[in-house]
């Protein structure tokens, strides 16, 4: 049924089957609103190298503000991830039944108020930065950080330069020549990690396939596009409560 198979996504229960499902969801989220954000706010807002790096130019030209703002929006990625980690920790300390499901519920609601009042918020400014970019930021960090606590940091969805070092490094593995294979000792020899390659090919291909939705969806659309990525958010977040309700029921039937 698909409400086992979307409440194993969220569920405290982990495998390697339900981390690659829930990496490549929300990669694809990730990439949807880095590529439409960029049409929105004229950044990509999980680009933390890149933030970074604008501001070391700006400080260096002179261009002080432009500086500051960069600063400011990693530290609102930097205040999302610190939240997603008081959250599951918070959750977790306190046995609560789903410990991911408050910080999905905030990220949809967050997608929400960006999709419904996105354009007012452009229109309001923080230290040259909008309110829209702040979100996103905001957003992209609470996201990154959820996939990383619920991978144990194998995982990472909103952006892909680590995912695409990691690849070329397999990749590197694959094709090496294991001179003398035989009598080799077997941790000498230089093998690929299969299982790794694949997983991180998937986040990239479906970051790119989201980013081309997203992109595609914001130009036709605009704001509202982020609508149904919030309504995603929601259901995967509230299919492990609902599974119990349904078994619950049928037990009193």
């Amino acid at each position: 049924m698909p409400i086992n198979y979307l409440s194993a996504l969220t569920s405290p229960k982990r495998s390697a089957r339900t981390n690659l499902h829930l990496g490549v969801s929300l990669a694809a989220i990730a990439g949807a609103l880095n590529a439409g954000g960029f049409l929105a706010v004229g950044q990509y807002t999980s680009h933390m190298t890149g933030m970074l790096a604008a501001a070391t130019d700006d400080l260096v030209l002179g261009r002080i503000l432009p500086a500051i703002a960069a600063m400011f929006s990693l530290l609102s990625f930097a205040t999302g991830a610190a939240c997603t980690a008081l959250i599951v920790n918070f959750a977790k300390r306190n046995h609560l039944r789903y410990i991911y499901t408050p910080v999905l519920l905030l990220e949809a609601a967050l997608l929400l108020m960006f999709g419904l009042v996105g354009t007012r918020l452009q229109q309001h400014e923080v230290i040259t930065v909008s309110f829209t970019t702040v979100l996103l930021c905001y957003t992209m960090g609470l996201q990154n950080a959820l996939i990383t606590k619920i991978s144990n940091a194998e995982i990472r969805t909103t952006h892909v330069t680590g995912l695409v070092t990691d690849i070329g490094i397999e990749l590197g593995k694959l094709v090496y020549w294991n001179k003398n294979k035989d009598e080799l000792h077997p941790s000498a020899e230089v093998a690929a990690n299969m299982d790794k390659l694949r997983l991180h090919l998937l986040l990239v291909v479906w970051f790119f396939i989201g980013g081309v939705l997203g992109a595609s969806a914001f130009k036709h659309l605009g704001f509202i596009s982020t609508v149904p990525l919030s309504i995603a958010l929601i259901i995967l977040s509230l299919a492990p409560n609902l599974k119990r309700r349904l078994k619950q029921s049928k037990q009193i039937q």
